[in-house]
């Protein structure tokens, strides 16, 4: 015989109250409910947010370094290991990569200063006759300034710095305090670099290690494959200050301007920072021509700055970079724009790395990527708690734990 299925048989306090909960449901409309609890999400993300921009603006001296440690070591792990590769121990690669990174930076610096001093110093006598042109102008042109006019601007500039004394003092005393927070940035950055590059694996594995049992596969695979996002990033930027180097340092040759291989030297350094270097590297390239080749040649230079620039900005950052680190081009706009808003050039330059590796793991978090991840797999520990099985058709190959190296912080 069959036995008879047993009919569970709820409580009427039970049913009382499920039915009541249904009819509260009910008198809610579903688009407020909808609503309602997309908003508590949003203002959950939005606080952490402002809570990272906070932390960000006040222990900036500590975290910027940090961030641009992190963009060098993904620009520099593939030599580290292509040189652990060929033989070479770990701390010699990482010592002779950052020692040739840092001379080649040093080396492009000394040429364009050099070139620029000695360009000036042959256009100097233009320069002067350029500076009386202008003093002609202002006293023939329209605005009719005399040379007495002149004069008391000029006497009245000094009274205002000689009755400012104070506040100028207090201004370069300031000054001296930020070139101290900047040797020391550039004294964390070159401490951090070298053991991110050294030790990146472990310390990731460390840090992924601290999450909850259950996490760890998951926090150590997204961090890899966000780490990747973040190389192909570095790798972009360069290709677009290339770019921007080749179009400016042509565009300057083509018009006659002098000194165009260290301008182009100099655009390149200077499309890393935003704002600033293009605006550095623009105004340098106008003054030359304006020296060298008087009021039109300056306004074509600045115009090709201005086209290229804009070229830069509007195509080739969202197409290029958005397609290197997944991302649509309007993201990738509303990055630079919010994080220059909120952080200013800080925002400007780490809004996109930062949100290429968010957009990566959340990505990867949500397809539960490290089921099924390779370079998870050949991790035993991690692999035996997310449940990605170990290939064991290969035999343990320390060439691709380096490999690796250039994926992992």
């Amino acid at each position: 015989m069959r036995p008879h299925a047993r009919r569970i048989v709820a409580p009427k306090a039970v049913q009382a109250a499920a039915v009541r909960s249904s009819r509260s449901n009910d008198d809610v409309p579903f688009a407020l409910r909808v609503s309602a609890a997309w908003a508590w999400r949003l203002g959950v993300v939005l606080i952490v947010a402002a809570g990272l921009v906070w932390i960000l603006r006040n222990f900036s001296l500590l975290i910027i370094p940090l961030m641009i440690a992190a963009l060098l070591a993904g620009l520099l792990s593939p030599v580290t290991t292509w040189l652990r590769r060929n033989k070479v121990p770990g701390g010699l690669a990482v010592a002779v990569t950052i020692v040739t990174f840092l001379g080649v930076i040093v080396a492009a610096l000394t040429l364009v200063g050099r070139q620029l001093a000695l360009g000036f110093r042959d256009l100097w006598g233009e320069t002067l006759s350029g500076v009386a042109q202008v003093q002609d102008w202002l006293a023939s042109g329209p605005l009719q300034i005399t040379n007495s006019q002149m004069d008391n601007l000029v006497q009245e500039a000094t009274n205002a710095l000689q009755s400012n004394s104070g506040n100028i003092l207090s201004g370069a005393l300031s000054v001296g305090t930020g070139a101290g927070h900047f040797a020391a940035g550039v004294l964390l950055t070159l401490f951090a670099l070298v053991f991110f590059l050294l030790d990146g694996r472990r310390i990731w594995r460390f840090t992924a290690g601290l999450l909850p049992r259950r996490a760890r596969p998951g926090g150590y695979g997204a961090g890899i494959h966000g780490w990747d996002s973040m190389v192909n990033y570095v790798r972009v930027q360069l290709l677009v200050a290339f770019i921007d180097a080749v179009g400016i340092g042509a565009g300057a040759a083509i018009i006659g301007v002098p000194l165009a291989l260290p301008l182009s030297v100099l655009v390149f350094l200077g499309s890393f920072v935003p704002l600033v270097g293009a605006f550095v590297t623009g105004f340098v390239a106008v003054l030359l021509a304006l020296v060298a080749n008087g009021w039109v040649n300056a306004l074509i230079m600045l115009g090709i700055v201005l086209l290229v620039q804009q070229l830069e900005s509007h195509i080739l950052q969202p197409l290029i970079m958005g397609r290197a680190v997944a991302l649509h081009p309007l993201a990738v706009i509303l990055a630079v724009t919010g994080g220059t808003l909120a952080a200013g050039i800080p925002g400007a330059l780490f809004s996109v790395p930062l949100l290429a590796i968010l957009n990566t793991v959340v990505r990867y978090i949500a397809a539960r990527g490290w089921e099924h991840d390779p370079a998870l797999a050949r991790d035993q520990v991690f692999a035996a708690l997310g449940g990605a099985t170990p290939r064991t058709d290969e035999p343990e190959d320390d060439s691709k734990d380096d490999a690796d190296e250039e994926k992992q912080p």
